[in-house]
């Protein structure tokens, strides 16, 4: 069956992706515009330059998950990512219609969230360039009761550049409204600019490095405290938000040559490249801002403050014009991650509406350039409508809801396949198995709970996922599937 729905899908699909493409396309997801807001945020978390720990445990988490991406993007190569591995993993036409079902639920939501913060982001520092961006046009704070949940929130907020960030929303459904082998080719010139702006910064804080103050620790920096830990959970929390982005790849592997080498390795290379660029670069940062400086406005009252932490740095050390220099290459950095994320994610829906567990119009694939060009046009447009909502808010419910739903059921499917499909070709293996897996599992359960306020996103993506399971529900009993399945249909 696995066999046969890869054929299905090369056949529609173009392999047009190698392993440098993969790999960059990769670490354009990764190196957004999240470790370019967050500074602030994880080290206000630790309340030192201690903070850095978040950054090298999320490394180690990150690289024991990327280990399980990588056995299922090489065993699963078709399009679709996790609703194809948890499909495969817990039964296509039994529980694994559920769980995939709800990662698809799940990614209605997350996905546009994701590609949302980027243009967000982008707009953000864009204010630096052109203040007037930051004018505050309308704000209005909506709420949802929900019986055992109680009141559940969204702040919206209206400015002159969240029509910047809804613009790049929609440039970025144009480049990506083309064959895949040219957008490879607009990912290796995203991905130019991407290193261009991560090889300066890291020269800046480098060339002018103050040790003293890089490593001016508080005098309970590393005592083992609950606030420590309830501080490194935050942290950690921040960090695999700026990590994420290491399994695109799987998400398009029906569109990538020789899955089978190319996916681990392109998982694992930029995991590893990207974790050495965000260490090395904020521990440059930290040599020239003072911490202290940078914990302040980390605070939420001083949000505004911290949309342009990079800008202010490069103006800093070199004045005005490096600032402006640097803001148009984050928001390069920026677009190149949006365009990246679209990429991928435009692929999921796709591929759950040629299982017949999404709605038929999402399986459309464009007659001339072979991509699923309705999945892409409208994941595009609801991420365009989220630009409306705040950057801040979505960080801790995007990672909450996704490590709930999607990487805890993942990092225990792999054990859980290895299992039920021995025979299964794995072109890669997981290194030192299950351990990653096991690792994995414990970091993610470490990250939601051990966090100050951690009820708040937990609540929001329970009631999420339980809305998602009644909707499931009333559907398949509708359809007579998976778990209203009578015995003989079940059997044949």
């Amino acid at each position: 069956m696995i066999a046969e729905k890869e054929g299905e899908q090369s056949s529609e699909l173009i392999r047009g992706v190698g392993l440098t493409s993969a790999t960059s396309l990769n670490m354009i997801d990764m190196i957004g515009v999240g470790p370019f807001i967050t500074i602030p945020l994880i080290i206000a978390a630790m309340q030192g330059p201690q903070a850095m720990l978040g950054w090298i445990f999320g490394a180690l988490l990150v690289i024991c998950d990327g280990l399980v991406w990588a056995e299922l993007g090489a065993a699963l190569p078709g399009s679709g990512g996790s609703y194809r591995y948890l499909r495969e993993i817990y039964g296509a036409d039994k529980f694994g219609r559920l769980m995939s079902f709800l990662f698809i639920w799940q990614l209605t939501f997350s996905a546009p969230l994701s590609i949302a913060s980027g243009s967000i982001g982008l707009s953000q520092y864009a204010s630096y360039l052109v203040p007037s961006l930051s004018t505050t046009y309308a704000k209005h704070e909506a709420t949802l009761n929900l019986p055992l949940f109680g009141s559940l929130s969204i702040s919206l907020l209206i400015t002159a550049g969240t029509f910047v960030a809804m613009a790049t929303c929609v440039v970025a459904v144009f480049l990506l409204y083309r064959r895949i082998t040219i957008i490879s080719r607009l990912g290796y010139l995203l991905w130019g600019g991407v290193l261009i702006t991560i090889v300066w910064i890291i020269f800046a804080g480098v060339t002018n490095f103050d040790s003293a103050k890089a490593f001016d620790f508080p005098p309970d920096a590393f005592t083992l405290s609950p606030a420590f830990f309830s501080g490194l959970g935050a942290a950690m929390l921040v960090a695999l938000y700026d990590y994420w982005g290491y399994y695109n790849v799987c998400f398009f592997g029906g569109e990538v040559k020789n899955p089978g080498y190319t996916i681990p390795r392109a998982v694992i290379y930029s995991i590893l490249a990207v974790a050495a660029i965000y260490i090395v670069m904020n521990i440059s940062i930290l040599g020239i801002l003072d911490w202290r400086e940078l914990a302040e406005l980390g605070k939420p009252e001083n949000a505004d403050a911290r949309q342009y932490v990079i800008s202010t740095f490069m103006e800093k050390l070199y004045g005005k014009w490096a600032g402006y220099v640097a803001t148009v290459l984050i928001m390069w950095t920026a677009f190149a991650s949006v365009f990246s994320l679209l990429l991928g994610y435009s692929r999921v829906p796709y591929a759950a509406a040629n299982d017949g567990n999404y709605f038929k119009i999402f399986s459309r694939v464009h007659p001339k350039h072979k991509f699923p060009y309705v999945s892409l046009l409208v994941m595009g447009a609801v991420a365009t409508a989220f630009c409306t909502l705040r950057l801040a808010d979505v960080i801790a419910a995007l990672v909450i809801i996704r490590l709930l739903v999607q990487f805890l059921a993942q990092t225990v499917g792999v054990v859980v396949l290895r299992i039920r499909r021995p025979d299964l070709p794995r072109p890669f293996r997981m290194w030192l198995y299950p351990l990653p897996a096991l690792l994995a599992f414990c970091g993610f359960i470490f990250v939601i709970f051990n966090r100050p306020n951690y009820q708040k996103a937990v609540k929001y993506a329970l009631a999420l996922i339980i809305i998602g399971l009644i909707i499931y529900l009333i559907r398949s009993y509708k359809r007579g599937e998976y778990p209203f399945t009578k015995k003989s249909e079940a059997v044949s």
